[in-house]
């Protein structure tokens, strides 16, 4: 096989789609450390590429929002703008069985999806069987395995060299707005996050507070339940950058979050990360390691989201979690 010069790399998604990508774009810059590597992502995910140096450009597709026209336009601007970036070879985590179509369109010679039916073995040079039910990392990984045989674990975030500070617990107890407009319910209130605070907080434990732009209710809440108390610090506000939440990340000892981006950049600097998981599968979405830790409600129902429902239910059983054990585990 002659060795590509440049790569198109398509996953559509949220920044945490886009964090679990890494391991697949790491596997294919070893076996061709000299291609560039484009990433055509959502506008919202844009600021994977300030985590790590293997991606040399990225390439904003707004697929979501505004209807169909608009979408099928940036579509149609997508695969002009892939001509004109006269790749080598193109691979797509898209499952739609239009996906080879879209790549087909583009010009590039090699192009690697998931097998979606006649249209993936008819225009694809290689489709990949799709395989759901495993670490999402692993999923994606697949789609480079008919060109390399190098393995990337988890992904890798490139936060800098930070000693860790003894007794730190970072608290991120926020989720995407997306998962808010959507009425998915995946997090605690800002009642139950407090009192969670405050039993970390007795085990002698440095408590800080952090958050994103979507989080300034629930971070307020928090601080006005907690209040002015030794070992426990509001850094809401003071990370400018998904970079800086990275350093932070790193710097902690633990960090305790929701099933959300947060989650996955602990898992990237390799920080002991517990994760609440209500209706989400967290064997899709947290390694299979004693580093990284799922907490759930072992109830019946979950996982729902997704399989079986698209949104949460009322009762939200999967979410009544007891916050000794939680803290036990920090």
């Amino acid at each position: 096989m002659k060795k590509p010069k440049k790569i198109l790399m398509v996953n559509f998604g949220g920044i945490g789609d886009e964090i679990l990508f890494l391991p697949a774009i790491s596997s294919l810059k070893k076996e061709f450390p000299d291609a560039e590597i484009t990433l055509a992502l959502e506008p919202r995910s844009k600021s994977v590429k300030d985590l790590s140096n293997l991606i040399n450009d990225v390439m904003c597709v707004d697929i979501k929002g505004k209807g169909a026209k608009h979408k099928y336009w940036e579509l149609l601007k997508f695969a002009m703008k892939a001509r004109e970036g006269k790749f080598d070879m193109v691979f797509s985590s898209g499952a739609n069985q239009l996906i080879p179509l879209l790549l087909f369109s583009t010009g590039i010679k090699q192009r690697y999806g998931y097998k979606s039916g006649f249209l993936s073995n008819l225009l694809l040079t290689r489709a990949v069987e799709l395989n759901k039910n495993q670490y999402a990392s692993f999923m994606y990984h697949e789609l480079v395995t008919p060109v390399t045989d190098k393995k990337t674990l988890y992904p890798e975030i490139d936060a800098g060299d930070i000693e860790k500070e003894p007794g730190s617990v970072l608290i991120h107890p926020g989720v995407s707005k997306m998962s808010v407009v959507k009425n998915m319910v995946k997090t605690w209130s800002p009642e139950i996050w407090a009192e969670l605070v405050k039993k970390v907080l007795a085990k002698g434990k440095k408590v800080y507070l952090i958050g994103g732009p979507d989080d300034k209710e629930c971070i307020e809440k928090i601080v006005e339940i907690i209040g002015d108390t030794p070992n426990f610090e509001n850094l809401y506000g003071t990370t400018k950058n998904i970079m800086d939440l990275a350093r932070l990340t790193k710097r902690s000892e633990t960090l305790i979050c929701s099933d959300s981006a947060p989650m996955h950049i602990g898992v990237g600097v390799g920080t002991r990360t517990l994760a609440l998981f209500g209706p989400t599968d967290e064997k899709k979405l947290i390694p299979d390691n004693e580093k990284f830790v799922a907490i759930k409600n072992n109830c019946d129902c979950r996982p729902c989201l997704w399989d079986k429902r698209q949104t949460t239910c009322d009762e939200l059983k999967c979410l009544k979690i007891d916050l000794d054990e939680v803290a036990n585990l920090v």
